[in-house]
């Protein structure tokens, strides 16, 4: 397929709003996809690149060559030259790099070069997530969407799924299923805004603890473990404590799902910044023990227990995981007891707790209703600093805001979002921002530092990134305050004070 047919594709989708026709237009076009470009189709149609981050960022796409006047350029092309320029490495590779990649783009058309320049910095948002791509898979091939979300939740792949629907149709994908040492995507939760609030959707519920670290999925077999991390990436060379813990599992074969964490000498956690650091660094050099916790069981000697609620599966959890490797939990169908819970886990230095049905089976890869989470909620008032133009559903409006906080008698960035806005705020930010602007760089337009902006964020972690070393985490606009002035908002002493 000619990428211009898949960007076409994409524009498609992006346009429009109803879930179900992005599901047919996708689904016409997962058909129309050779077998060999079908992964690759899907993964870009989805925003993702297969290659991974190979450090092409807005940086090394300025000053792009003129694009070509006619679409050439195939899926499987653009694929070769992704892993061509994300093998690039040693003396010189920034070079090598920018000239592989001036090649690629010399022979993409102008809807092309915009295409992929949003797919190489992640700016690619039409709509068409995970859930949506597996619906579209199973309408073009017949295959029922239940078959093929299962499917997906074992294999992680989206794209193998999608040519064994091809291939085989139904009972290919009905054969896959969990294997030890293959891990498969963990089941996330929903949100509530507190306590009370998730506790009247469960009733009788289990209360544990959120803990701040690296979600890990644990395969023992034979004497041996895997230690794999939520993306599925195989990080055992890195934990050998946690290897060395889960193999005081008392099973001969078990699937574990459970969070390693970096704690103080007083037992309280240390940064999500600092845990992962941790995962990054290599076994020779690491000072830092990461410890595991373990709240949930999907096998267990022979026999797959994703289907069995949560009550059986904690049971077995118990049976066979030493206690000290337990995720701390009550369960209760009182909000006071729950409640009570949450505040002594926030004081422990916790991130919040998971109140979890019963009855809930686990449902690997997906937000089930079964899960969700209740977190406390930060807000700053920051003000803006500059918007970036939106891409996907977002194009033509303002977008992702540059945020800062007071410092001085200036203003010093501390994160950037486009989370929690509504089309009514796009326009609204949209023409409100072109009327404060002062210049631009390609994307971005600079703003007076006049507007004010509320967000609620989970937290912040230190940044190298930004001058006043902190960064917010998950930042989302709750709204923009016109009573107020920028000398109002929050300062960044402030917001370095949160980092304890």
């Amino acid at each position: 397929m000619l990428l211009g047919e898949l960007v076409a594709v994409s524009n498609r989708v992006a346009g429009e709003p109803a879930r179900n026709e992005k599901i047919r237009v996708l689904g016409e076009a997962v058909a129309a996809l050779e077998r060999t470009e079908l992964p690759i189709g899907i993964s870009y149609l989805a925003g993702v690149v297969p290659q991974g981050s190979f450090g092409v960022g807005y940086a090394a796409l300025r000053d792009l060559p003129a694009p070509a006047t006619e679409s050439t350029l195939t899926v499987g092309a653009v694929d070769e030259a992704f892993t061509s320029i994300a093998a690039i490495t040693g003396p010189g590779s920034a070079a090598r790099r920018r000239a592989e990649i001036d090649r690629l783009f010399g022979m993409a058309t102008a809807q092309e070069q915009e295409f992929l320049s949003s797919l190489l910095v992640e700016g690619l948002r039409q709509g068409a997530n995970e859930s949506i791509m597996m619906d579209a898979i199973a309408r073009a091939s017949a295959v029922p969407a239940t078959l093929v979300r299962r499917a997906v939740m074992f294999t992680g792949d989206v794209g193998e799924v999608a040519v064994a629907a091809r291939d085989g149709g139904k009972d290919a994908v009905a054969g896959f299923g969990l294997r030890l040492l293959r891990p498969v995507l963990p089941m996330l939760a929903k949100s509530a805004p507190d306590v009370a609030a998730a506790m009247v959707k469960m009733g009788r519920a289990v209360v544990e603890r959120k803990l701040d670290g690296a979600r890990i999925q644990v395969h023992i077999s034979g004497g041996n473990a895997r230690v794999y991390t939520r993306n599925l990436n195989d990080v055992t060379e890195r934990v050998p404590e946690v290897v060395a813990a889960a193999l005081e599992v008392e099973a001969s074969a078990a699937v574990l799902d459970g969070e390693a964490i970096a704690l103080r000498l007083d037992g309280r956690p240390q940064t999500f910044q600092v845990t992962m650091g941790r995962f990054g660094s290599d076994t020779d050099s690491h000072h830092l023990e990461i410890v595991p916790f373990f709240f949930d069981i999907l096998h267990c000697d022979g026999a797959d227990v994703l289907d069995r609620g949560l009550e059986e599966r904690l049971a077995l959890l118990d049976q066979i995981v030493p206690p000290p490797m337990l995720v701390p939990r009550i369960i209760t169908e009182e909000s006071d007891a729950a409640q009570s819970f949450f505040d002594d886990t926030i004081a422990a230095g916790h991130e919040g707790v998971m109140v979890k049905s019963l009855s809930s089976p686990y449902e690997a890869g997906r937000r089930g209703a079964g899960w969700v989470k209740v977190k406390p909620v930060h807000t700053l008032d920051l003000v803006v600093l500059a918007v970036e133009w939106g891409s996907g559903r977002r194009k033509g409006w303002l977008s992702n805001i540059h945020m800062g906080a007071r410092s001085g008698a200036g203003f010093v960035m501390v994160g950037k979002t486009f989370k929690g806005m509504t089309d009514a705020i796009l326009e609204w930010q949209t023409e409100r921002f072109l009327a404060l602007e002062t210049h631009r760089d390609r994307h971005i337009v600079y703003v007076r530092p006049e507007q004010v902006v509320e967000v609620a964020l989970d937290g912040v972690q230190a940044s190298s990134r930004y001058p006043g070393g902190v960064a917010l985490r998950f930042a989302r606009v709750r709204g923009y305050r016109e009573d107020k002035q920028p000398d109002e908002i929050d300062t960044i002493e402030t917001i370095q004070a949160m980092l304890n």
